[in-house]
Parts: structure tokens; sequence; C-alpha cells
């Protein structure tokens, strides 16, 4: 297995290119959504066998409803039946499962086998898997605000509080460090909606794979890159030494 000399602790990965992958292959997309279980399960595994603590895999946004209606309820089924084959490999290999997102807003078989999930893995101790889904970086951010307008409305808060330790108090990703790696594959240059508050020191790494070829030799890629990455956070290559 590869060495690394500096692992990141959390790594956020935006899997895209499963409509284009099946294109190619002149099938539907959801055909490139079936074939994109083997990549998260690659990508999990490789994760998990390098140390790092959390993972966090963009896998449905709230824009994402827009998409045609039989796709939309194949990616439903297929995340019910993918969840329900994987737990026991997620208990075997001490993987806690979280999400973020409005997942109340998923179908109930769907926001069940989720609940069940999460409950049944939450005293795991190993890598975090955090799936963001029915999730949208705005509107993450526009909770936060009224939540705090509320507690200044309430006198909970004054203005003088509010600093950037408050408003990631009140994102859903308050329990979990920001990402050090982004990932995004298909050769796209942009965050589609995703952590942006969390992303802004975050490296970041694209790739032209499609994603249901991506797999650990990839991600491996993407680490050695990221090793390459100076992480000054403002500060001179000077003040670092």
């Amino acid at each position: 297995m590869t060495e690394f000399n500096n692992i990141p602790e959390h790594i956020a990965v935006i899997m895209d290119g499963n409509g284009r992958w099946a294109k190619k292959k002149g099938a539907a997309r959801i055909f490139g959504h079936k074939n994109a279980i083997s990549a998260v399960r690659d990508t999990v595994e490789g994760c998990a066998e390098l140390g790092v603590k959390y993972l966090t895999l963009y896998a449905f946004s709230t824009e994402n409803w827009g998409r045609p209606k039989e796709e939309v309820d194949g990616l439903m089924e297929l995340l019910i039946d993918s969840l329900r084959k994987e737990l026991s490999t997620l208990m075997k290999n001490n993987i806690r499962l979280k999400t973020i997102g409005n997942i109340s807003e998923l179908p109930g078989n769907c926001y069940q086998e989720l609940h069940e999930d999460v409950l049944a893995s939450e005293k795991n101790t190993g890598l975090t898997l955090i799936l963001a889904l029915n999730y949208s970086g705005r509107a993450e951010l526009v909770k936060a605000v009224e939540e705090i307008a509320e507690k200044l409305a309430d006198q909970e808060l004054s203005k003088g509080d509010i600093n950037e330790q408050v408003i990631n108090d009140h994102l859903s990703t308050n329990q979990y460090p920001d990402p050090a790696l982004l990932i995004r594959t298909s050769g796209e240059l942009r965050l589609s909606n995703f952590l942006l508050w969390q992303l802004a020191y975050t490296e970041l790494y694209f790739t032209d794979v499609l994603w249901p070829d991506f797999r650990k030799k990839h991600l491996h890629a993407a680490i050695e890159e990221y090793n390459k990455r100076e992480r000054r956070f403002g500060k001179t290559s000077e003040q670092l030494i």
C-alpha cells in the first residue's frame, strides 16, 4: 500500500460523471449510477486503509430533484438497496455512517433506511462516512443565519457575539473538521453548491476520470498531489518553517 507523509484528516468528494459514463456505453443514466457503487466502495475502503478520519460524499443535491423523475426514482431505489447491502460491511469495518442535508424530504422508506443505518453504526470508531443527501451549501448557510437571528431576537446572543465559530456551530457539519482535500471527478471545475463555508481553505483536486471508473489508485493520486501542496492558511512559506 502507498505510504504518504501527510494523510488528509477529512476528504470530500463530488462524485461526478455517472451520466456521461453511461452515455459512452449507450446506456441509460441510471446504469452509470449503479456502476458507481464500486467507486464508492473502493474509495471508502481506501480511505479507511489510509487512516482518513472523515469522508464526505456528495450523493444528492437539492438541485438533483430537477432531473427526470425516472432517474430520481431510480436513484432513491438504488440508495435504499445499497444501504441495506452495505450495512454489514460498514459494521465489519468499524465505519460510522452520518448524513448532512435535509433528509426528512427524502422518500419515507429511504429516510427510514438511512435512520436505521446511522443508529446501527453510531458506536463505530473508525472512519466516519458522511453522505450529503438533499444537500445545498447555500440552504445550509441560510438556515444557520435564521437560527442565529432567532437567538438574537431572544437575546440568547448579542451582535458582538457573532463570529466565525458561532456560524460554524450552526452548520450541519459542526461536529466535523473542515475538509483538507476536495476531489471532483469528470473534469468539471466547480463546487456545485457543496460545503461552501467549509471549503474556504481546502485543497482542490480535479480529475478527468468519470466517477464509475474511480478507484484506489486515483484516490492515492489525489493524496499524492495533496502532499505536494503547501498549506499556508494566509501565511508565508517562511512562517511555516
